[in-house]
């Protein structure tokens, strides 16, 4: 039996759009971003090219979180000594050089431009203030549980190149 050949796009746009094909369940960027995701790399790519670390100290650890609501918040901290007054607040020079060199820290909100495959965060506070200045576009690329995320206008020059895993 030979099918007319109106009905061949006919069946496809009914496969298509199916509620359980894959085209029909597609996220939307913002809903791949929402949830937890933590660090498996973080490097700053300089000008000339060299790649030197986001933070001092190893390991690295970092925690990313995106809520459905606009709001985020993005903490990397690498390992540093211990404060030897045991007070944060009573840090010698050295040591909160050493703290502050280890730490980047920010949180605020954030919004979504699907065209460009970005998200563009407004930050609220920030341990390095300088990024409380201007709003912060960063390029996504999400594949399965993995986020790749750059930020081409560093403040410093060069751009930012994180990678994240999300959590479960």
């Amino acid at each position: 039996m030979r099918l007319p050949l109106a009905v061949i796009p006919a069946m496809f746009l009914a496969f298509a759009f199916n509620p359980g094909s894959a085209l029909a369940q597609q996220k939307t960027l913002k809903e791949q971003l929402v949830g937890t995701w933590t660090l498996v790399s973080a490097e700053i790519i300089v000008p000339d090219g060299t790649r030197v670390p986001l933070v001092k100290g190893n390991p690295v650890k970092g925690l990313q979180i995106f809520a459905d609501s606009g709001k985020y918040s993005f903490q990397v901290i690498g390992a540093h000594a211990m404060v030897a007054s045991n007070d944060r607040l009573k840090m010698t020079p050295d040591e909160m050089k050493a703290s502050a060199e280890s730490i980047l820290s920010n949180f605020g909100t954030y919004t979504v431009n699907e065209a460009e495959k970005s998200f563009t965060v407004q930050f609220e506070s920030s341990s390095f203030a300088n990024q409380t200045a201007a709003p912060g576009k960063r390029m996504v690329e999400i594949t399965g549980d993995e986020m790749r995320l750059s930020n081409p206008t560093r403040i410093g020059g060069g751009q930012t190149q994180t990678v994240w895993r999300r959590t479960k």
